[in-house]
């Protein structure tokens, strides 16, 4: 059974507890890896080497442009490695081994892109009202970034944070999930073999108790880059009241399509398609609230479901395999618990509806033709391939219908009408609308939420200041001495 370590100050460690957990093969149900967990010890040290890292010349004297050509390097060494990175977190997390390997390959842009801004973080030259006085503004890295991801896009997630912390001259401690861990600690080697200085990055894992409460709270933590559910988030936000570290936060949602009845009904089932059955439904903006204008109703639940008698449930090792299993059995229990309540309440399903009989945790591709908008499968997030649809008459319902959620990190428009498009998306309260498409992603365009979807942005321009702070410096260029601060002019 493979065994990982801990990646702390540029070596490779047990815990210092001793403490052990085991991953479990979402398809077979079997344990297949085991790994070390951090103690409050282990924090201390990599937190403690990430301070460390930024005092000492290999990292602190690193001009902006040699920091770019490391993350070119990891860039290369991600991609040359997607196959088999994307093969250990299929094994650890159910996800189709098509999209782990071709997304892995995939963040080797995004830190391409930040590697490129590393040397475009400018200052600027104040025109100051002082006479004699130079002013000028410098960005300083913000220090020691605590990043935690969850298990369902792992290298995605770490891409957005870890990429502009690097380009920016932080330094980082990696929280991967307890869950799936084994693709971050993989990652860890590509870090060791791209050159970083020692302690500039950490890789750990481990429970909340020991591992992420300590982390998120440390006194020498100075940021937190958080992706994960809303109530996780709230001990994240109020463990940060120790330490004042700048936090941002990327979590859930219960995002809304909306298809207008002069949309591209095949566009549109195929756009429903992929926001709610991708990646087994996996996804933090799953398109999971399908709004369909009542005249297109019936057609476009028709279209979807021809289109999934077709959708292979299968190993997610094989390449003809659309929908894997998902990553834990508490998926399966909450799916099974909201989809009887949804029944309760008049909800009809179309297809699927219940686990499949065979070893792991596989669901089977639902739609539920909801009742009403009081619907469970509305409200609740599932994190599994369970698609709801609910009829609407007005583009003003549609909106209001939308806009009915704690929630606000993605959102789907399907119309031909270009006014209707712009009308509606910017309505909508959500951090990313997609029209006529959805799911699309790049390291250039920001990525967030509005709301309970949490605060801040990843990706894009705006992200790497984010992990710095402004430094203002005045210089006196007058030969005369200082005046007489007691005499007033």
């Amino acid at each position: 059974m493979q065994h990982y370590q801990l990646f702390i100050d540029g070596a490779w460690t047990d815990g210092h507890a001793g403490q052990v957990m085991s991953s479990q093969n979402p398809a077979t149900g079997e344990d297949w890896a085991t790994f070390a967990c951090a103690s409050p010890e282990d924090v201390d040290r990599a937190v403690a080497a990430a301070r460390r890292a930024l005092s000492e010349p290999d990292w602190r004297d690193m001009t902006q442009t040699a920091r770019g050509k490391l993350l070119y390097r990891l860039a290369e060494l991600i991609e040359a490695n997607a196959a088999e990175i994307g093969e250990v977190e299929t094994t650890d997390s159910g996800k189709l081994l098509a999209e782990t390997a071709s997304q892995t390959k995939y963040v080797g842009d995004y830190y391409r892109y930040y590697a490129g801004l590393a040397d475009k973080i400018e200052g600027q030259v104040l025109p100051i009202d002082k006479p004699d006085m130079h002013v000028f503004t410098q960005r300083a890295p913000i220090g020691v970034v605590a990043a935690i991801v969850p298990w369902n896009a792992q290298m995605f997630l770490t891409a957005t944070k870890l990429g502009p912390a690097l380009a920016a001259g932080c330094s980082v401690v990696l929280k991967a999930s307890e869950i799936a861990p084994a693709p971050m600690l993989e990652f860890a080697r590509l870090i060791e073999e791209a050159g970083f200085p020692a302690g500039v990055v950490s890789v750990i894992t481990g429970d909340a108790e020991n591992c992420a409460i300590p982390l998120t709270r440390h006194k020498d933590v100075d940021r937190v880059a958080f992706t994960g559910g809303p109530e996780t988030a709230r001990h994240v936000v109020r463990n940060s009241a120790e330490n004042f570290a700048v936090t941002t936060l990327e979590l859930g949602g219960k995002s809304p399509i909306i298809v207008f009845e002069d949309a591209d009904l095949e566009g549109a089932a195929n756009g429903l398609i992929a926001g709610n059955f991708g990646a087994s439904g996996q996804s933090c903006v799953a398109g999971t609230r399908g709004l369909v204008q009542r005249p297109v109703f019936e057609e476009l639940a028709a279209r979807i479901t021809e289109k999934s008698e077709g959708i292979v449930v299968g190993d997610p090792l094989e390449a003809s395999t659309h929908v894997g299993p998902l990553c834990t059995s508490a998926q399966i229990d909450k799916i099974r618990t909201t989809l009887e309540s949804a029944r309760s309440q008049g909800a009809r399903m179309r297809f699927g509806g219940a686990p499949l009989d065979r070893p792991g945790n596989y669901m089977a591709p639902t739609l539920v033709e909801c009742a009403t908008p009081e619907t469970a499968t509305l409200h609740v997030e599932m994190f599994g391939p369970v698609m709801s649809l609910l009829p609407f008459d007005t583009e003003e319902e549609a909106i209001a219908l939308a806009n009915d959620t704690p929630y606000g990190l993605a959102s789907g428009v399907f119309t031909q009408n270009v006014a209707r498009a712009h009308r509606v998306s910017s309505r909508l309260r959500a951090g990313i609308c997609w029209v006529n498409t959805y799911r699309a992603v790049s390291p250039i365009a920001p990525f967030g939420g509005f709301n309970q979807s949490g605060y801040g942005r990843e990706a894009g321009l705006e992200a790497i200041l984010d992990y710095t702070r402004t430094k203002t410096t005045w210089i006196n260029m007058s030969e005369a001495p200082m005046s007489n601060p007691f005499v007033m002019r």
